[in-house]
């Protein structure tokens, strides 16, 4: 039976164990974005308006039943023969990733890092004690490369794999970012022993002390020619991998530089946010001159724990430690570069501490975002969030992964929850969509790297969980 047949006859399956999925249609009414990107995410995600008219005639709602949809496109009603991007959308989003899960891979030490290549065809995975797996995902999740870290210090805090896949960065708590040679045909990859891990240097040649400062954060460009780091230094670094050296220092921000990353292909906006609460916007263009943020959007109350992306130039979306995602349009970023976060007046820290009840619900009266979504938890370590895949599903979610122990997702102009999938034992650090197919993989703490798919291989892979542990804090 074909892959494509599969998936169809999945379609009305039951979904697995340990999955809380909410009605999307329900959630339909509750529409708190009135923004552009509401109207960019459905022209992304919905019907094309030929298939509308169709299908529909002005008068249904959707979503349309896939076998509809297929049908017409087998009758070729539209005159087009095929379905447009957003009417494969429409259809994708209807089937979320949330079956399961399977166990990937499972190690003796928290899982820190997840990631997909940009085609899918590989998954990187990063754990506490020194190990980097990549796995091969069309090769049934085969080992692909088993890397042992160099001079790592607590955890490996990031990784970054090249555009081409040939290369793999890096980062621990420590100035050096090391890079990897995906491509070599040596499988067992311990740092220069059976290879050799280039060490890039990101701090001053007057540092004496090789732990001055830590990388929290570390991404190549989209040419692969550059990578960008954040540090506990409060510094952004671009560095040049062609000239071997830092081409860019920046003195950032007040706290912890969290997270980075280029806002889009032309590598000429930065986006950075930080502990003391800020998310920035760097032009290099006119950094030179100015040698100043072009902006900076205010709305967190704690410390970011991470960004990520649209893609566009313009959205972007950051978790923070007062338990909320918010999502920002830089067009509307202040200019008042020396704005400073007021001061708490209670005394919290994320790592070993609930967030305090009577904050919960407080808002930043100078809140420049657009959205803010809320129920998953941001304690103990750095919680990631993205947009999911605008191939399969126009950006049309927020996942996330949380504290306590679940994934989250939820959507992008409703706000709604669309699911929770529970199934670890301890903090979810890390999770990556597919960027093609209905595969969710999340890491945690308890050192489980799970997959969730829909529809899933038909038969029951859920293992037993495992005991929770006792892990120190980070």
């Amino acid at each position: 039976m074909s892959r494509s047949r599969r998936f169809l006859d999945a379609c009305e399956s039951g979904r697995g164990d340990g999955i809380k999925l909410n009605d999307q249609r329900g959630d339909r009414r509750k529409i708190f974005l009135d923004h552009e990107i509401s109207q960019l995410t459905k022209i992304r995600s919905n019907l094309h308006d030929r298939m509308r008219q169709l299908l529909l005639h002005g008068k249904g709602k959707e979503p349309v039943s896939p076998v509809k949809m297929l049908a017409a496109r087998e009758g070729n009603y539209s005159g087009r023969g095929r379905f447009s991007s957003s009417d494969c959308c429409h259809i994708l989003t209807r089937y979320l990733p949330t079956n399961g899960p399977s166990v990937v891979d499972q190690m003796r030490s928290c899982a820190y890092v997840s990631q997909f290549s940009t085609d899918g065809s590989l998954f990187v995975a990063g754990f506490q004690e020194s190990h980097i797996r990549i796995y091969n995902v069309d090769q049934g999740w085969k080992i692909q490369k088993d890397i042992r870290a160099k001079h790592l210090r607590w955890t490996i805090t990031d990784t970054s794999l090249s555009p081409d896949h040939r290369f793999l960065v890096y980062s621990s708590i420590s100035p050096i970012v090391h890079i990897v040679d995906v491509g070599s045909g040596m499988k067992q990859s311990v740092a220069n022993v059976t290879e050799v891990h280039e060490g890039l240097q990101f701090s001053s040649p007057t540092d004496d002390d090789d732990y001055t400062f830590g990388i929290f954060s570390v991404k190549f460009s989209t040419d692969g020619r550059e990578l960008v780091a954040g540090s506990s230094e409060t510094s952004i670094y671009v560095y040049d991998l062609e000239a071997k050296r830092l081409s860019l220092q920046i003195p950032a921000h007040m706290s912890d530089v969290n997270a980075v990353c280029f806002a889009d292909e032309t590598g000429h906006l930065i986006y950075s946010g930080s502990d003391d609460s800020l998310c920035k916007v760097w032009d290099r263009r006119c950094f030179g001159t100015r040698g100043q943020a072009a902006g900076i959007l205010i709305g967190h109350l704690e410390g970011i724990t991470y960004i990520d992306t649209r893609g566009d130039g313009r959205y972007l979306i950051s978790n923070g430690k007062d338990q909320a995602i918010k999502l920002w349009d830089i067009r509307k970023m202040s200019s008042n570069i020396n704005y400073s976060p007021r001061s708490r007046s209670y005394d919290w820290d994320y790592r070993w501490m609930d967030y305090p009840e009577h904050v919960r619900n407080k808002r930043n009266p100078h809140d420049l975002s657009l959205a803010t979504y809320k129920g998953h938890s941001v304690l103990r370590t750095l919680i990631r969030c993205y947009f999911s895949p605008a191939h399969s599903t126009g950006q049309k979610f927020i996942y996330t992964g949380s504290s306590d122990s679940s994934v989250y997702i939820y959507d992008v102009v409703s706000g709604a929850q669309i699911a929770e999938l529970d199934y670890h034992q301890e903090p979810v650090r890390d999770c990556n969509w597919h960027p093609y197919y209905p595969i969710l993989v999340s890491s945690a703490w308890d050192g489980i790297v799970a997959n969730w798919e829909f529809p899933g291989t038909g038969t029951s892979s859920l293992p037993v969980k495992p005991r929770a542990r006792r892990y120190r804090q980070s």
